[in-house]
Formats: structure tokens, C-alpha cells, sequence
């Protein structure tokens, strides 16, 4: 997909100003495609006409893009209803909303029902995400909605009741009550918010289970499960936790579980099935306290030792502390992370390529605190690391799949020391630990034990060149700190004025010589004010002269590549150097060929983008992660390569920003204000005058 980068950093820094005004809480979800469900039913109902949504019509695109797509004989027949059309006395919810209210039809999405069925389970977290007071009757107009928790904020989605039918029959999620249609409604808005329904074919009930409450999930394999997991369990149900597929309960000297087939029918026929034998050794009342009823509902019950021999895996969600305005089960804290993987700069992939491993986003984890009641007498610090890509279902009609992805910790005496960790650091230390294996789900969580101390997590897809976001969170118990690496944004030594002229040397005539070929002929000044008039004499200096090693492979610098060098060396303004600003530059150019010859090693006249961290590095740069990325896609090919011209250009602007930011930091507290005259004057490539102009020259 396309990517933009002024138009990526312009909207993260809307998102963090939303943030601090609140938006995208709880309290203040975000409105999904701008959409305020207040506004748009007071509009319909003054209009006395049902709401349309535009955004998410009643149509072919809406269903899907292959299996449900144009070309499908499947949707030739199905026809869009509002519930009224298809059956008397519509209710959004009838006797309460329960986890027999969900049915699967013809879309392979198993997986979101058994979330939604679990999150009826709890009628808190249920009515977050369906606001109540929504109905057919009173102040209907055709309008409803849901709320999603979406990478790190709440949305509110919202949509018309216009719902696939086939023969008047629901073709998606239904209800066993035909005159329900919350589930219906429900499925709807997920499918809106993931670009269709096809999209939701196939997925895991964790990614459902999250976005319905902010929270991470652990997943256990049955058959390497950890000794105590109904301990797990019970204290999951105790801290509020939601389950894929079970709740505990302990009848006598039983350990049972519960379950759910989102189907609504086929059921487990052994030991404590619905008409089992073993019902008879419980009481009326230990019967009625479990809901033991005999009917082919999808739900049954099962011994915990029968559940662990035909489970392959159990999945917990646990809560977030503002999942829920009352927090007092809620022991969870949690740091939030948004990153991306940047093709040829910071999508490194992993370990088993070092030599652009080390090129991903860091981030720093300081555990502060060890738990208070450590397992098997082993102390340290627990905590959860889950790393989620984002966005990939919504892609996939466009042809984007999951990509494989994990993360690795390394423990890190920073000292204070926060910069972003070099290639010889990974490869002289092994991680600390990392996630189990690497694998192409939305995301990928993994529990750990380490002592207090301050480490590093990097995140990475497996193959590298592979660009998309992420967001990283780390769940503990106790309180812990994460924060991307970034390293200070400064240089070693901005360009000073030149002096001016004094006695010349041999050298300097010689020097004058060559600077008289390339000026040609002017009108101004004597020989000590010799004058380069336009950026176009430059093209014509011969290769051989700025840059005689053959193996730049270049021809001479471009026009663009020239206007930066006056502007950078033209300190009066004028629009042209003299013998002394040209000199200056010249020095420079020479400095920095050196660094470009460095990296060049396979004399291919081009330097890789990963390297190219390295050589801004040497050439006296310290620069952030946006910056990298800038840079990257503004001076790299299409092969991730940058040549000896752009990489001058660069260092050029860099060197301009640093002048021009230091000029205007008159009390050197590394901030700066500007008016609108001095940025767009930045803007003008004279004067770059911040980090924040200089990301918007480089990203035009």
C-alpha cells in the first residue's frame, strides 16, 4: 500500500493531540469514518426518512471482494433488509442478551461469535461495546451502534439496519429468537470496520476478544500446559478475564468446564454431557446452581481432564485497567507502544539477518518491582509482551495477508544511555528471552519471569523488507515503563561561517585556479570575490575534479544537489559563494566522500539504505527514527540504494538544519518558535529551521 510519510507523521500527531484531549478513550471513542451516530439519527428522523449509510452501502462491495465478490453466484441472490421487512415486532434485544442469542450462518467467522458469546458473559463489557438504548421502536430511524477498541483507541462505528437475507432468512449471524437482532447488527458494524464481510472469514477468537476489550491474550497449549492451569483459570475468572472457550466452575469434588460451540448445535456426548450419568450423583440444587439442562443448545459441560485431552489450546483476554470504570479486579498495568516497519530502514527482520537486524524499532523496558506472590519460590518480575500488526485484515482485498512476525529481549545496563542499540550489541549478546516462535498471526503474546532491571524489546516480521505498523504493549502486575529508543536529535559540529580571506598559499592559488574554471566569467568583484552566479555551473565541474575516485560512478551533481550546496554555503544571501564559501564546501564534500567510500565497499557506487544509519552517523549526525525512515524514502532507489549524488544532498540538508535550528536556539534549550514567514521560508529549502520542517522538506 502506498505510504506517504508527511502525511503518516501528520496523522500520528493528530492521534497524540486526540489523546490528550481525551479522545479515543472510553469516555470518548473515536468516530469511525467521522460519523456521529447523534448527529446522523436527529438528521433522518427530522427528515422522517431511515438512515443510509453511504459509507458502507447496501451492496456487492459490502459483502466482499472474492468469495462474496461480483463474480460470486453467491450474492446474486441475496437481497438487503431492514428488520422490520423481514419479520413483526423486530427487537434489538429480547430478555436480555445471552450467548444462545448467537448463531452461526454462512461466513466463516466461528471464531467472532465465540467472542461475542463470551463477552455476554459480562454484562459490563458487553454494553461498552453494545450501547444500550437502541431499539425499533422508540426514536428509530434506521441508525445504530457499536464500539471497537482499535489499535490503542475506542471507535464508535456506525451503521443502517440493512442486513444480507436469502429467502427472508438472515444469510449471516443470526438468532435463536427470530425477532433478535442485537448479534445481527453487532456482526454488521465488525464487518464495517474491517471493510466487508468477507473479510471476517477465517481468524482467531483472540483478535475478536481484544478488540472488544482492549485487553492481551495468553494462549496455552493443551498439551504443554503448565501443571497449575486451572489455578490459571480460576484466577482469570477472578480477575475478569474473558476465555475462548471455557469458565470454571467447581461442583463438588469435580473440576468442571463449561462450553459454548458457536454453532448453537452439535455437543460433547461423554462424561457430564447433557443426559450423562454422572448428573445423577449431584443434588436438585448443585444441579440448578451449574443451569444444568438437558436441550441442543451448543452449550454442555465437560470433566477438566476430558477438556484437556480433546483441546489443543486454551485462550485467556486479560482485562486492561480502563476496560472497565470499576477497576477493582483489574490488577493489570499497561505501556503502549505504536510503531512501524519501514521498507530498506527500519524493517530489519529478525536475528537470523544481523546485518539488518538491528535496524528495527527498540524499545526500552525498565521492570521496576517484583511480584508480590512469586510461583514456585522464584522471584522476578511477570509480565506480557504482545506485539500486534495492524491493519492487515482490512487489506486483504488488496491482496495484503499476515506477516510472520515475533520479538526478542535483551537486558541492557542503559545508565541513562537511551540510544538506539548498534549492530555489534546484538551481535555479541544473546537475548534474554524472546516470544516462542515466530508466526503469522495479528498477534503474538508471550508471559515472562525476569529480574528488575532495564532490557530491550525488538519487534520485527521474520523476512525483512516488510513494511507495515504495529503496536507493542506490555501488560504486568506490577508497575513497569516502555518507551521507544530514540536517539537525541543533534550533530557534531554545524558548518561555521567561513573566514575571510587572508594571505594565500600555493595551495590556495591552486585552489583559485579550479574555482575560476568552475565560476566562468562574472561581472562582479575582484579575484578575491570570484563568484559561483547559478547552480548550474556546478553541473559542469568535471567528475574527476569533486569526486575523482571511479568508483562513485558519477557524472557530476544535480541541479537539485547544487541549489542545496549554495544554500547551505551562502552566508550573506546572496545566492552565490565566494572563494571562501566554495572552499569550505569543497572540504566538506571531500570529509564526506571518504564516509560514502567506507560504506561503498563492493565499489557498486551506491551505499544500502541500512548502512546509511551509519554513515549520517559518522558524518557527525544524530538523528530519530522519523528521520531514518525520511530519509530513507526521499534519497533511496527502488533497490534500496543511495547513490554518491543523493548522498551528498542529504548530508547537505542535514547540514542546513543544524546551522539554521542552532541560529534560531538563541538560549539553547534545544526548542524552538517560528512564525508562519520563517517556516515557509524553511519550506523554501534557504533556511531549514527544525526537526519537524526538516521531516516535512525531505518527505516533498
Amino acid at each position: 500500500m502506498p505510504y506517504t510519510p508527511s502525511g503518516f507523521f501528520c496523522d500520528r500527531l493528530i492521534r497524540e493531540r486526540e489523546r490528550r484531549d481525551g479522545e479515543g478513550s472510553l469516555n470518548k471513542p473515536l468516530r469511525f469514518n467521522s460519523q456521529d451516530f447523534n448527529t446522523l439519527r436527529q438528521e433522518s428522523l427530522q427528515r422522517k426518512n431511515l438512515f443510509e449509510d453511504d459509507s458502507f452501502p447496501a451492496s456487492v462491495e459490502s459483502l466482499g471482494f472474492k468469495e462474496l465478490g461480483h463474480k460470486s453466484n453467491k450474492v446474486k441472490n441475496i437481497v438487503w433488509k431492514r428488520p422490520k421487512e423481514i419479520c413483526e415486532n423486530p427487537q434489538f434485544i429480547v430478555g436480555g442478551a445471552s450467548r444462545t442469542d448467537i448463531c452461526q450462518g454462512d461466513l466463516g467467522d466461528c471464531w467472532l461469535l465465540a467472542a461475542i458469546a463470551c463477552l455476554t458473559l459480562n454484562e459490563k463489557l458487553l454494553y461498552r461495546v453494545v450501547p444500550q438504548e437502541q431499539s425499533f421502536s422508540e426514536g428509530y430511524a434506521g441508525i445504530f451502534h457499536f464500539q471497537f477498541w482499535r489499535y490503542g483507541d475506542w471507535v464508535d462505528v456506525v451503521i443502517d439496519d440493512r442486513i444480507p437475507t436469502f429467502n427472508n432468512q438472515l444469510v449471516f449471524t443470526k438468532s435463536a429468537e427470530r425477532n433478535e437482532f442485537w448479534s445481527a447488527l453487532l456482526e454488521k458494524a465488525y464487518a464495517k470496520l474491517h471493510g466487508s464481510y468477507e473479510a471476517l472469514k477465517g481468524g482467531n477468537t483472540t483478535e475478536a476478544m481484544e478488540d472488544f476489550t482492549g485487553g492481551v491474550t495468553e494462549f496455552y497449549e493443551m498439551k504443554e500446559a503448565p501443571k497449575e492451569l486451572y489455578k490459571i483459570m480460576k484466577k482469570a475468572l477472578e480477575r475478569g478475564s474473558l476465555m475462548g472457550c471455557s469458565i470454571d466452575v467447581i461442583a463438588g469434588s469435580f473440576r468442571l468446564v463449561r462450553l459454548r460451540n458457536p454453532w448453537g448445535q452439535v455437543e460433547w456426548n461423554g462424561p457430564w454431557s447433557d443426559n450423562s450419568k454422572e448428573w445423577a450423583t449431584l443434588s436438585k440444587a448443585e444441579k440448578e446452581k451449574l443451569q444444568h439442562q438437558s436441550a441442543e443448545d451448543g452449550e454442555f459441560w465437560m470433566s477438566f481432564e476430558d477438556f484437556k485431552k480433546n483441546y489443543t489450546k486454551i485462550e485467556i483476554c486479560n482485562l486492561t485497567p480502563n476496560a472497565l470504570e470499576d477497576d477493582k479486579i483489574h490488577k493489570w498495568t499497561v505501556s503502549v507502544n505504536e510503531g512501524r516497519w519501514v521498507r530498506g530502514c527500519s524493517a530489519g527482520g529478525c536475528r537470523n539477518y544481523p546485518d539488518t537486524f538491528w535496524t528495527n524499532p527498540q524499545y526500552r523496558l525498565r521492570l521496576l518491582e517484583e511480584d508480590d506472590d512469586p510461583e514456585d519460590n522464584e522471584v522476578g518480575c511477570t509480565f506480557v509482551v504482545a506485539l500486534m500488526q495492524k491493519n492487515r485484515r482490512k487489506e486483504r482485498k488488496m491482496g495484503a495477508n499476515l506477516f510472520t512476525i515475533g520479538f526478542a529481549i535483551y537486558e541492557v545496563s542503559m545508565h541513562g544511555n537511551k540510544q538506539h542499540m548498534q549492530k555489534d550489541f546484538f551481535l555479541f549478546n544473546s537475548s534474554k528471552a524472546r516470544c516462542k516462535s515466530y508466526i503469522n498471526l495479528r498477534e503474538v503474546t508471550q508471559r515472562f519471569r525476569l529480574s528488575p532491571g532495564e532490557y530491550v524489546i525488538v519487534p520485527s516480521t521474520y523476512e525483512p523488507h516488510q513494511e507495515g505498523e504495529f503496536i507493542l504493549r506490555v501488560f504486568s502486575e506490577k508497575k513497569n515503563t516502555s518507551e521507544e529508543i530514540e536517539n537525541r536529535i543533534e550533530a557534531d559540529h554545524p558548518v561555521p561561517a567561513p573566514a575571510s580571506a587572508g594571505e594565500e598559499s600555493e595551495e590556495d592559488q591552486q585552489f583559485r585556479t579550479i574555482f575560476q574554471e568552475i565560476a566562468g566569467e562574472v561581472s562582479t568583484g575582484g579575484a578575491e570575490f570570484l563568484l559561483i552566479p547559478n547552480p548550474l555551473y556546478m553541473l559542469n565541474v568535471p567528475a574527476d575534479v569533486l569526486s575523482p575516485d571511479k568508483d562513485l560512478n558519477t557524472e557530476g551533481f544535480s541541479l537539485e544537489s547544487c541549489r542545496s550546496m549554495i544554500a547551505l554555503m551562502d552566508m550573506d544571501g546572496t545566492g552565490r559563494l565566494n572563494l571562501q564559501e566554495f572552499r569550505h564546501l569543497w572540504n566538506k564534500i571531500k570529509q564526506w566522500q571518504g564516509i560514502f567510500q567506507h560504506y561503498n565497499a563492493d565499489q557498486s557506487g551506491t551505499i544500502n539504505s541500512y548502512e546509511m544509519r551509519n554513515a549520517v552517523n559518522d558524518a557527525g549526525f544524530r538523528l530519530n527514527n522519523q528521520l531514518y525512515d525520511i530519509i530513507t524514502m526521499r534519497y533511496a532507489n527502488e533497490n534500496m540504494n543511495i547513490d554518491f549524488d543523493s548522498f551528498i544532498s542529504c548530508l547537505v540538508r542535514l547540514e542546513a538544519m543544524f546551522r539554521a535550528f542552532q541560529a534560531f536556539d538563541q538560549d539553547g534549550d534545544g526548542t524552538i518558535r517560528l512564525s508562519v514567514l520563517e517556516v515557509r521560508c524553511s519550506h523554501s529549502d534557504r533556511r531549514p529551521s527544525s526537526p519537524f520542517v526538516f521531516m516535512i522538506i525531505f518527505a516533498s
